[in-house]
């Protein structure tokens, strides 16, 4: 492909400027970005939904033409990602759903999508959904058994290993030998552990030989360097235990909180000799690496159930960039719809990333957050309004993709 002459790249890059749902229909400028040298990072965070309950259960799904999973790439095609974490994503050693979703879904124009999209560079990795603890972590007499109650004595919630798993997709190449995982990491090694405790007695709700094996994190938390074209940016990913679903001891509540602590404590200063990962490396990040969270982190900073501190936490961290909380307007739809039906909403409405239903309506749940010494140009939540032709693929999963395009130029 020939390359722009940089005056008509920078009108063209004008015009489309001028384009009234550029945050709805994805990327129009990256084309001229691509030409001209342009530094802008474009990092997203999507729940696809693309899980099912039986062992390679995802894998047959997208065997066929799965019409959920042709959506999901429909939204990647319309937002154009540069590197994008995939969460509820089954996951398999071989990588074989992975590959289905690269070459027969992605590298497939779509429907209601855009040009075929191709990354070269992908991470996953084991996560504890569904993996058997052999403990009895709900307390109901007995360890495993079905459905479930296997669910619950996994190390953390899923009906078979790799359940609700982590996809890494990069145009950028990814530095596999340094990525950092923190699946095995205990959750009683974290100083100051919001142990579950029965409200009841006051006593530890799990006894002493279960919370000194339990893990942390209910998948997994990666650190992954990416090699971009501006330097190494480490994309921090997860996606904590929802704060639901317990009793009320809110072990839920108190580990999804710790899960997001994590990575407050993983950017702090300080030795942190407890914060070791799989590979027995302890230590936070350095103190001058850039970073990206991002993730499903089920904690909206004032609706909901989570333990809202967590969040705010994290959100104000001096490391991480403030800027203008990404936006649509299918979000202030939707939100408007429950409020005849008392779900109480006291966040922005236009900031949520999902519609979780009549008893919990819409939260922000989703982040990507950027650290310090990059420039914010743009963000937004892929969720149109309802009469816009780009509705009819934003309905894949119950959450909503979250873009942020960043300059590494600086603030």
């Amino acid at each position: 492909m020939s390359r722009l002459l940089p005056a008509f790249a920078a009108s063209l890059a004008v015009v489309l400027a001028a384009c009234t749902q550029i945050n709805i229909k994805g990327d129009p400028e990256a084309w001229a970005r691509s030409m001209n040298g342009d530094s802008t990072l474009r990092v997203a965070t999507y729940n696809t939904s693309l899980y099912e309950d039986d062992t390679g259960g995802l894998i047959r799904r997208l065997e066929g033409a799965d019409a959920g999973a042709r959506k999901i790439a429909s939204v990647l095609q319309r937002v154009r990602p540069d590197l994008v974490l995939l969460n509820e994503f089954d996951y398999d050693e071989a990588g074989r759903a992975a590959d289905l979703f690269q070459h027969q879904y992605l590298e497939v124009a779509q429907p209601g999508g855009g040009d075929p999209l191709r990354y070269p560079y992908r991470y996953l990795a084991p996560v504890n959904t569904g993996v058997p603890s052999g403990l009895d972590l709900d307390r109901n007499g007995s360890a495993g058994g079905e459905g479930r109650n296997r669910g619950n004595d996994a190390w953390g919630y899923g009906l078979h290993p790799g359940q609700y798993g982590l996809l890494v997709l990069s145009k950028y190449p990814i530095d596999a030998d340094q990525v950092r995982t923190f699946q095995l990491l205990k959750w009683s090694a974290m100083p100051g552990a919001r142990q579950p405790r029965d409200p009841s007695t006051g006593e530890p709700w799990y006894p002493p030989q279960v919370w000194s094996q339990l893990r942390l994190s209910s998948k997994s938390h990666w650190d992954v360097p990416v090699q971009t074209p501006t330097g190494v940016v480490h994309f921090l990913v997860s996606h904590p235990t929802p704060p639901v679903f317990d009793g009320p001891e809110d072990r839920n509540g108190a580990r999804n909180a710790d899960e997001i602590r994590l990575w407050h404590e993983y950017l702090s200063p300080g030795d942190n000799p407890w914060l070791c990962d799989d590979r027995g490396h302890c230590g936070g990040l350095p103190a001058n690496a850039r970073f990206v969270i991002a993730g499903d982190l089920n904690n909206d900073p004032v609706d909901g159930d989570g333990r809202h501190e967590a969040i705010l936490e994290l959100l104000e961290h001096p490391r991480v960039a403030r800027y203008a909380t990404p936006r649509s307007e299918g979000a202030v739809e939707v939100t408007r719809k429950y409020a005849d039906t008392g779900v109480a909403h006291r966040g922005s409405p236009a900031h949520a990333t999902g519609d979780f239903g009549p008893k919990a309506g819409t939260m922000r749940l989703d982040y990507v957050l950027p650290s310090v010494g990059f420039a914010v140009k743009g963000s937004g939540v892929f969720w149109p309004s309802a009469a816009a032709p780009e509705a009819a693929i934003a309905d894949g999963s119950d959450h909503h993709l979250v873009w942020v395009d960043l300059d590494a130029g600086g603030e």
